[in-house]
């Protein structure tokens, strides 16, 4: 069983020592690390760590949003990892998936992260049902209105092609193609 590290720092003017320092500590004997935004989906110090990663292998992080973008991405990442046969373990939550205790606190985790996405989503069809028994339509405002359809028709009748229409118009040409034809 080998303890390997990843560090992640969302700018270069971060410091990742303080991560790992407490890497070291702990006993990773590889750590390896990621300058990139939590909400970044390419971070290849994580692709790298995880192709490091051999089964009985823990990997381990200093907190657990340095791992994931949001809870469902850690759900799936550590997931990913225990059908793989690795374990994970963050230092400053103590929470570690090889135990039998670290492995509940992580599936509660995960139960309320669905839970969240549950609510989120239905809270979302409810407003935009309320909001379309008001009359009200989801989406943006079209960009052609009215009038400047009628005055494109104008000027296309004249003579102009669409795109000197959609240009004098100051609308975007396939806007403009879009509602010629609807």
């Amino acid at each position: 069983m080998a303890l390997i590290g990843y560090v992640r720092v969302s700018t270069a003017e971060q410091d990742p020592a303080l991560q790992m320092d407490a890497l070291e500590q702990a006993g990773c004997e590889r750590v390896f690390s990621d300058t990139a935004s939590g909400a970044k989906a390419d971070r290849p110090g994580l692709a790298e760590a995880q192709a490091y990663l051999r089964a009985g292998d823990v990997l381990v992080v200093w907190r657990l949003d340095r791992l994931g973008r949001s809870l469902a991405h850690l759900i799936e990442t550590v997931g990913i990892l225990e059908a793989r046969g690795v374990g994970f373990r963050s230092l400053t939550e103590s929470i570690d998936t090889t135990t039998p205790g670290g492995r509940l606190v992580f599936h509660l985790f995960g139960a309320l992260g669905q839970f969240e996405r549950d609510l989120i989503r239905e809270r979302t069809r409810a407003g935009l049902e309320a909001a379309a028994a008001r009359g009200r339509k989801g989406g943006r405002k079209p960009v052609v209105t009215a009038e400047k359809l009628r005055r494109a028709r104008e000027l296309v009748a004249s003579g102009l092609t669409v795109r000197e229409a959609a240009t004098r118009l100051k609308v975007g040409k396939t806007a403009l193609y879009a509602a010629l034809q609807a």
